[in-house]
């Protein structure tokens, strides 16, 4: 069986080398169209957006290829943000949308990303039968007898999504704020600045000027400091840094520091939870999240449920037990009442909200929470063999987490991508994290450390 295209979020990987090649994304569309057409006789639509590198124009054209040879009907959007792809998919009645983007990556990379007709990423079943499709030779022409397709532009794809994001917040107004708005030079640029302004802020903008290679560079979610400069220099009330799709949204406070992202998810949480909006009193966060979190939520009766690292699994968890709020600690969050997948502008947008309604800046909102002293560390490895089958790394887990109790834990685990082990260890005690942390790293390099 050949190595599967699908990760975690789609198909990635550096443009014009395989897998994102024009080659394989007219495969893509060609599968899609006949997944489609298995499940669903009749209609075939699919809406496809893209963020602003300039190797989007050539996966877009190729896609569609695929998809108008199949017989379907293709909506194309130009530069949008993810979010905006996942709403038009299911407001505008389509069988699938497809974004074209690499998300943080630099603009080298571009990848393709699949939702389903429900607005949510590509279900395991559907993406199964789009991967055995995509090693099929029969795929390397169009099946025969098909009427072919067509595409065609949608001129008011950004005033839809404005709309939409606009209705998180109803009819609130963002009078008396100033904001800067990084958008990164990605799928943002256009329609960020324009919703903070249409509802009354005053917007200072920064990297609005996408040419196609300068995406995520030295701006945007990766790099906050040119915004936090930003605050500062023009005295604004927040900073707000998209990365390059605006699936993801990083915060910076009127002081110009950088707000991390389990603060931000801790005053979302306590917000819904004052406004009866928690549902399950209960916040869905990853393994990354700090420790705090969980004694910051508890102490106001809400619960922290934690899943593996990815925003898919924060929000398969959330539609399994229908809980409104989750997200990671890198910039996602999902406000599952909204919407279908994270939204960096409507999570700014609900950020915005909560501090009109208490009258408080970020920093006092932000202050929710205190971080237990962390240490993370990355180790080179020879091989990766199941941790529970390292007897002298076993032991080091289990002496740290019987010292911690309560108040501490470790994270061991191997990167995905790259032969690596990654060694967290949280604990309140910032000496005793130091020093459980040292055996876990010699416990590593005595084994399986290169």
């Amino acid at each position: 069986m050949a190595e599967n295209l699908f990760g975690t979020d789609g198909i990635r990987g550096v443009a014009n080398e395989y897998p994102i090649t024009p080659e394989l994304a007219l495969k893509v569309g060609r599968a899609v169209a006949r997944a489609l057409k298995a499940g669903k006789s009749g209609k075939h639509k699919v809406v496809i957006g893209k963020d602003t590198r300039i190797s989007g124009y050539m996966l877009e054209t190729a896609l569609t290829s695929g998809l108008v040879s199949e017989g379907a009907m293709v909506l194309l959007t130009g530069p949008i943000p993810t979010p905006a792809v996942a709403h038009l998919t299911r407001s505008m009645a389509c069988d699938a949308g497809i974004m074209l983007t690499a998300s943080h990556n630099p603009y080298v990379d571009n990848g393709i990303k699949i939702f389903g007709p429900d607005g949510y990423k590509l279900g395991d079943e559907l993406e199964a039968t789009v991967e055995r499709m995509l090693h099929d030779r029969r795929l390397e022409g169009p099946e025969p007898g098909v009427r072919v397709g067509k595409a065609v532009r949608v001129d008011d794809s950004v005033g839809r999504y404005i709309e939409f994001a606009k209705s998180a917040v109803g009819a609130g107004s963002l009078e008396g704020l100033k904001v800067v708005v990084d958008c990164a030079n990605g799928a943002g640029y256009f329609v960020g600045p324009l919703i903070f302004e249409e509802l009354g802020a005053e917007v200072i903008k920064l990297a609005t000027k996408p040419n196609g290679r300068n995406i995520n560079e030295g701006c945007g979610a990766l790099h906050p400091e040119l915004a936090a400069q930003a605050v500062k220099e023009h005295g604004a009330d927040i900073g707000i840094c998209f990365d390059g799709d605006a699936d993801r949204v990083i915060f910076v406070d009127a002081n110009g520091a950088v707000i991390s992202g389990d603060r931000v998810l801790c005053l979302c949480a306590k917000a819904l939870h004052e406004s009866g909006e928690l549902r399950g009193n209960t916040l869905v966060a990853t393994v990354m999240s700090n420790l705090g979190l969980r004694d910051a939520l508890a102490a106001d009766g809400i619960s922290l449920e934690t899943t593996g690292v990815g925003d898919r699994l924060v929000l398969e968890r959330m539609r399994e037990k229908n809980y409104a709020l989750g997200g990671e600690n890198s910039g996602h969050i999902i406000f599952a009442d909204h919407a279908t997948t994270g939204d960096g502008i409507m999570s700014a947008l609900k950020v915005l909200q909560v501090m009109k309604a208490k009258s408080a800046t970020l920093a006092e909102l932000a202050d929710c929470m205190s971080e237990y002293p962390a240490q993370l560390v990355n180790l080179k490895v020879k091989e990766k063999p199941p941790i529970e089958s390292i007897p002298a790394l076993v032991e080091a887990i289990g002496a740290a987490e019987a010292a911690f109790g309560d108040e501490g834990r470790t994270l061991v685990r191997y990167s995905g991508t790259e032969k690596k082990i990654r060694i967290l260890v949280e604990a309140k005690d910032a000496v005793l994290a130091g020093e459980q942390s040292a055996k876990l790293v010699a416990a590593v390099q005595s084994t399986i450390g290169v």
